[in-house]
């Protein structure tokens, strides 16, 4: 179980561009949490204003503390925004998944009682197929039925044995995460760590594309000290089905070569990241924060 307290504040960071439908299930997702303290931080790559206006109205819908972070679409800049919500989160403990996975309800709470210093939180998803993902509503969520394994199997999935990832039974999810082989990773649809470990590492690497980006954090982090702990039964994730026309060969190689680099080097800090972020006018924070906030 978890070793010391539990931290004080929490938020959750998730990128979203260009997706309102899957952005609108994982906001009632986190609207359905059994604690809803934790600050929602959407990390939005340059969508357009469907984005915004939706955000708006699920603040008023869900009663979620939602901050935008947004800047304008320029390619694929998923680190830099990342970075940029990093610094406007208020939590000291941040925990990180996807606009495209709905959490299951306990997905917070997990991840809160099971916070320990020096370590990160390394959690697991169940990838749906795209007749399952396209039927989901956010009734659905709201009800949890979404995470219910007999529900997604009467709408066509075939999980086999991947169905254990949402067992209710805690001690069973505890003892295969204690016995799975997997090694804890830094997964950007499934993790936390405590804000001030984050920062030591410099966050994420503004020179990576897309391709491991979120294994690098995971890397420094261990080189610094800082362990990973599995959590992939215990915290799931359901992520709905997209295409990734942004996957280029090359940068998936040149990701690799800097992921070698820092696991044989022992590097502990991206080497541009969080320190070298600059002030941009085009970045829009929504609610703007407190001047005293993020100072």
């Amino acid at each position: 179980m978890a070793v010391g307290r539990e931290p004080a504040s929490a938020s959750v960071i998730f990128t979203t561009y260009n997706s309102p439908r899957a952005l609108e299930l994982v906001l009632w997702g986190f609207a359905a949490q059994t604690r809803r303290d934790a600050q929602i931080v959407v990390a939005d790559d340059g969508s357009g204003p469907e984005t915004r206006a939706l955000i708006e109205r699920l603040r008023g819908e869900t009663g979620l503390e939602i901050l935008h972070v947004w800047h304008p679409d320029d390619g694929f800049r998923k680190t830099e925004i990342l970075d940029r919500a990093i610094l406007a989160a208020r939590g000291e403990y941040l925990l990180f998944t996807d606009g495209d996975c709905i959490p299951r309800a306990d997905f917070v709470a997990t991840h809160l009682a099971l916070a320990e210093r020096g370590r990160f939180l390394s959690g697991g998803y169940l990838k749906l197929p795209r007749e399952v993902s396209e039927a989901i509503t956010p009734h659905d969520v709201r009800t949890g039925r979404v995470a219910d394994p007999r529900w997604l199997r009467a709408r066509g999935w075939k999980p086999g044995r991947r169905a254990l990832r949402l067992t209710g039974l805690r001690p069973l999810a505890a003892l295969m995460d204690a016995v799975t082989p997997t090694k804890p990773t830094w997964n950007g649809h499934n993790a936390s760590c405590w804000r001030d470990d984050l920062v030591r590492v410099n966050g994420y690497d503004l020179e990576m594309a897309y391709g491991g980006l979120d294994r690098a954090v995971g890397e420094c982090l261990e080189n610094a000290g800082v362990r990973g702990k599995q959590l992939r039964h215990r915290a799931p994730v359901l992520h709905l089905h997209h295409e990734r026309p942004y996957v280029d060969p090359e940068k998936w190689r040149m990701n690799r070569e800097l992921r070698r680099r820092i696991r044989q080097g022992g590097i502990t800090r991206a080497p541009r990241g969080l320190a070298e972020l600059r002030p941009d006018p085009a970045v829009r924070i929504d609610p703007a924060p407190h001047p005293q906030e993020n100072a």
